[in-house]
Formats: C-alpha cells, sequence, structure tokens
C-alpha cells in the first residue's frame, strides 16, 4: 500500500482525536494540538512544518502548509503546482470537548501534469473565498455540524486536444448531525446550492459545446454511520501504508475492525437538482427548466435495496439536425427509475473477511465469490419502477423486473407493463409522417398489431403486461407470443 493525498487528508482530519480539555490557550496546549494533527502523518510531516499550530488569543491558529504538504507524499515525477499558499483554520475549546473551527481562505494555482505516452495537461484551479463555521467532535473525528461558502468557483484544464473550462458564483452548504437509535452510531445530513454554472468544452475533434445553469441544490443523508470505527481503520491504513502485504496478525485486526464497522452506514439517499439548464453547440441548442438525480440505499443489512433515477422537465431542443415535422416526437419530460433490491451484504461482509490479506494471490477469487454472495448466489435482480417519457404525441409509461445472473447473459426472465395514453393519436402521427417518409409503414403496421394485443384500463389508457419466461417463452396480456427454446 502507497501513501497518497487521500490517506494524507484523513490523516489529518483523524488525527485531531483529543477532546478540548481546556479553554486556557497556551504554547503548550498548541504544542499538544499539533502532536495530535501530524501523529498519523508520515516522519517527514512532522518535521517539515507542515502544520502549525499557534496561540491566537482566545484560540488557536492551524497553519497548513499546502505547497509542503504535496511534497510530503511525493511528487509525481510528471507533476508540477505553483501558487500554494498556505491556509489558516481557527480553533477555539467548547464545552463538552469540542472544537469549534473557523477559517476563510482562497485559493488560486496552476499546474501541469506530464504522463508517459500523454498529453500534457495544464491546469489551474481557484476559489475567491472558502468562508466555514464548523463544530468538531473529537470522539467521531468529524464535524458535527457546520456552515460553508464559497465565491468565484473556476476549474481549467487544457491538452493539445481538449479545453475544459467549468466556472460557478456562489455555493453554500450546511451540515448537521444527530445521534443513531444504534449506540454509538451517527447520522449526518447535507444540503445546499450553487449557483451560475458554466462550464465549455472544445477540442480538435469536436466543436465547441457550452452548458449552463442557473443553479444547483443538493440534499444528503447518511444515517447510522460507524464514525469511531471508520476511523480506527484510517488510522490502520495510514499505520500500514507502506506495507506491501500484511502480517498474519495484522491482517487479522484488520479484519476485526471492518468486523466492527459492519455495516458501515444502515440507509443513505442524495437528490441533486439542476435548474434552467441550458446546452448550446454548433448543431443547435436545448436545455431543462429542471433536472433532478437521486440515489437511495436503505433495509436491513440482508435484504438491502438500492434505487437511482433521474429525471428532466420542460425538455427543449432547437436543431437542423430534427425536421420540424418530427420535433413534436422529442420528449417534453422524462423520468427513469431502476433499482437493485434484495441485497446481501451481511453474507457479501462474512465472505469478503474469508479473504487472507496476506497474499495478493486469489484476492480477485475471493472477491467474485463476494460479489455473487451480494446477489444472494448470484441472482441478480433488477427493477425499474418507472421508466416514462411525454410529449405532445405520446404517454408511455413503463415499469417491471429483469432476473437473471451476472456472469451469465442468457439465463433471465422479465416481467414488464406498459401503460400508453392516447395510443390511437400516436399511432395516426406516425401514419401521417409515412405519407413523406414509407419506411414508416412499418413502424405504423407494428404498433397497430401491438395494439391487438393491448388491454384498456380503467382510466383509458391500453396495458401490456409481458412476461419473458427463462427458456424463451413469451407472453403478452396472458396470450403466448413466442413458445420456448
Amino acid at each position: 500500500m502507497r501513501l497518497n493525498a487521500i490517506v494524507l487528508v484523513c490523516a489529518v482530519v483523524a488525527g485531531m482525536a483529543e477532546p478540548a480539555l481546556s479553554a486556557d490557550i497556551t504554547q503548550q496546549g498548541a504544542d499538544n494540538l499539533k502532536r495530535d494533527l501530524t501523529r498519523l502523518l508520515p516522519k517527514d510531516a512532522q518535521k517539515n512544518g507542515s502544520i502549525k499550530v499557534n496561540p491566537a488569543g482566545e484560540r488557536y491558529e492551524i497553519i497548513y502548509d499546502l505547497d509542503k504538504m504535496l511534497k510530503t507524499f511525493g511528487s509525481h515525477a510528471g507533476l508540477s503546482v505553483s501558487g500554494l499558499t498556505p491556509w489558516s483554520i481557527f480553533a477555539t475549546p467548547e464545552d463538552g470537548g469540542l472544537w469549534k473551527l473557523e477559517g476563510d481562505n482562497s485559493l488560486d494555482v496552476s499546474g501541469t501534469i506530464k504522463a508517459e505516452g500523454q498529453s500534457t495537461t495544464d491546469f489551474s484551479y481557484g476559489i475567491d473565498s472558502y468562508v466555514f463555521n464548523a463544530l468538531f467532535d473529537p470522539a467521531i473525528s468529524y464535524l458535527r455540524s457546520g456552515d460553508f461558502s464559497t465565491k468565484a468557483i473556476r476549474l481549467t484544464s487544457k491538452t493539445d486536444k481538449e479545453e475544459v473550462k467549468v466556472t460557478a458564483a456562489n455555493s453554500t452548504t450546511k451540515l448537521t448531525s444527530s445521534d443513531n437509535e444504534q449506540p454509538g452510531r451517527t447520522n449526518f445530513a447535507a444540503s445546499g446550492s450553487m449557483t451560475q454554472l458554466f462550464e465549455s468544452v472544445s477540442g480538435t475533434d469536436m466543436p465547441l459545446v457550452e452548458i449552463r445553469a442557473d443553479a444547483l441544490d443538493f440534499a444528503a443523508a447518511v444515517n447510522g454511520v460507524a464514525a469511531k470505527e471508520l476511523r480506527e481503520i484510517v488510522a490502520f491504513v495510514i499505520a500500514h501504508a507502506d506495507d506491501k502485504k500484511l502480517k498474519r496478525a495484522d491482517s487479522e485486526k484488520l479484519k476485526s475492525l471492518l468486523r466492527d464497522a459492519f455495516p458501515l452506514v444502515t440507509s443513505l439517499n442524495e437528490t441533486i437538482s439542476f435548474n434552467n439548464v441550458t446546452v448550446s453547440a454548433k448543431d443547435g441548442s436545448g436545455g431543462a427548466k429542471s433536472i433532478d438525480y437521486n440515489i437511495a440505499m436503505a433495509g436491513p443489512t440482508n435484504a438491502t435495496r438500492f434505487d437511482v433515477g433521474v429525471a428532466a422537465q420542460g425538455i427543449t431542443l432547437d436543431s437542423a439536425l430534427v425536421p420540424a415535422a418530427y420535433s413534436a416526437f422529442l420528449p417534453q419530460s422524462f423520468s427513469m427509475q431502476f433499482s437493485m433490491p434484495d441485497m446481501d451484504f451481511a453474507t457479501f461482509g462474512d465472505e469478503l473477511l474469508k479473504m487472507d490479506f496476506t497474499k495478493s494471490k486469489g484476492s480477485d477469487e475471493a472477491g467474485k465469490k463476494a460479489f455473487e454472495k451480494l446477489f444472494k448466489d448470484d441472482n441478480l435482480v433488477i427493477g425499474f419502477p418507472k421508466i416514462s417519457a411525454v410529449s405532445s404525441m405520446y404517454d408511455v409509461d413503463v415499469s417491471g423486473e429483469l432476473r437473471g445472473h451476472s456472469t451469465s447473459q442468457k439465463d433471465y426472465s422479465l416481467d414488464a407493463s406498459i401503460l400508453v395514453r392516447d395510443f390511437d393519436k400516436t399511432i395516426t402521427a406516425i401514419q401521417d409522417l409515412a405519407k413523406t417518409n414509407p419506411d414508416l409503414n412499418q413502424v405504423s403496421f407494428g404498433l397497430m398489431m401491438a395494439k391487438g394485443f393491448a388491454k384498456t384500463d380503467a382510466d383509458g389508457r391500453q396495458r401490456w403486461d409481458i412476461n419473458v419466461a427463462k427458456d424463451g417463452a413469451v407472453t403478452i396480456n396472458g396470450q403466448v407470443v413466442k413458445g420456448a427454446d
């Protein structure tokens, strides 16, 4: 295992694990705090002044020398960075052993990445202002609450073939936490927004594309986090970062830590919404009033459900690539939801802990077995609770479930329901287009055949309940369309 930037950052956070015992601000207190912040870092980082702590009135000033920290974990031969300046964070001891953390910093760096066999990349990253006020709890080595804001974020990346620019005006984030009903576990929640997003992409092989959004809003929650156990795992990884392989005793220790931490979380959910999105390119423009994305995971460890969804409303497209006669068939709204129900993380974890961390060989096979256990002996189930598309010419809803195996593309079954409103209107529209495009006559004929299998629901929609059995047999609304293979 090699120490990298992510491990280094985790070390800084996990290192502040001692409670604020005294409100007296002293040099000895500063020295103790520095010791805690650097105790998990490499020895070079403890000596080269990457982190300094000084008394500052009624609080401590923690100075992170970002340039020295970058060099601590080993600067890549092909990486050069300029403009890194120290950041200051002020820490004030609070009642109950907590720390109040405050900061107001900025960032304006640029650099170059040269990788063998790849194009040189020039990049820059800047933030005019990054302000935060947070409450840190050493008992869980994480923030209990906090308010964060940024102004004028900008990022550029350029190679000899492509250039990307990203900017955002302002962002705000609010973090809260609470004790989980399970002792020793913590719930975290965050929400916030970012305004005036802009991205442009251009290159030698593609014309300029510009993407804009008035705002991005997000909300997320992670419940039942094993914060203390995660801190111990981070400490273990850092302590063994340079080990090529673990000793038997260390392997058992890691398994014990993982066992205590499992499950890492009991549930999670996240939603992201883009408002007033526009896309401009050489061949046309388009956009949507809103684009929403969500993920969620919940349920007992032996029957966990994972959901992901995306939806767009108020979709528009203005392009010469789409003839006017066909524009009415473009969806005005669209949504898609998928799920993976009944995942067995309990058995997955048990199987994973059978791995021998003292050996590198055989880990892929062990991981494959654990993956199969996750889906209960490789019985993979993918649900699609809702896939819908609406335009002035159609209104379609699809739902169902696909069952199979992750190791095979043949042995599967499908149950699906298709509901269509105003199906006759759709058929008529296709027939009108077929007058100028005869190729659509076949589409029209296929829709007429499908109508013959349809049932009519109480709300007037046409319904097709479709079953595809593992033996290849297909039925629609109970009628056999195809026999077994």
